[in-house]
């Protein structure tokens, strides 16, 4: 065996050491972070939703079916509520089925050239839904005491 093949057996004996625990943690505060930021850009300091946030919903963004103004709230606190959620593990897989619904809907409507974002947002949380949250997770606790 040449020293080039053991040296590619390691590092892949090392990376499949990797638990999926860390894998899904890393994943979970990933995509919380991007939609925890992008809520707090549609909120004031009290949380409440800005007129700025109508007024792109309203304008820029234009989302068919759902009034703009309806969709600014659900978008503003899907995004803050479930980036805690992903964050501490809880309700992992819905929650980021949602998110893909979000990410889905921001791709086809809002913005088409924003995909190679979208594309890995899509990938973390379909980890998570394919996968679930991880042993480090509140999902986990509850699903202790369940079973």
């Amino acid at each position: 065996m040449s020293a080039l093949v053991r040296l590619l057996e390691t590092g892949r004996r090392l990376a499949e050491g990797i638990p999926y625990s860390l894998v899904a943690l890393v994943a979970r505060l990933s995509a919380a972070s991007v939609f925890w930021r992008s809520g707090l850009t549609k909120v004031d300091e009290t949380f409440q939703v800005r007129s700025a946030t109508f007024f792109l919903f309203k304008e820029e963004y234009r989302v068919p079916v759902i009034p703009p103004e309806i969709l600014a709230y659900i978008a503003t606190y899907q995004e803050l509520i479930g980036a805690v959620l992903l964050a501490i593990g809880l309700a992992t897989r819905l929650t980021a089925l949602a998110f893909i619904g979000m990410v889905a809907v921001i791709q086809i409507f809002v913005y088409p050239q924003g995909w190679p974002d979208h594309i890995l947002w899509f990938a973390l949380l379909f980890l998570l839904v394919a996968r679930g949250p991880g042993a480090i997770s509140v999902d986990r606790l509850i699903w202790r005491r369940v079973t």
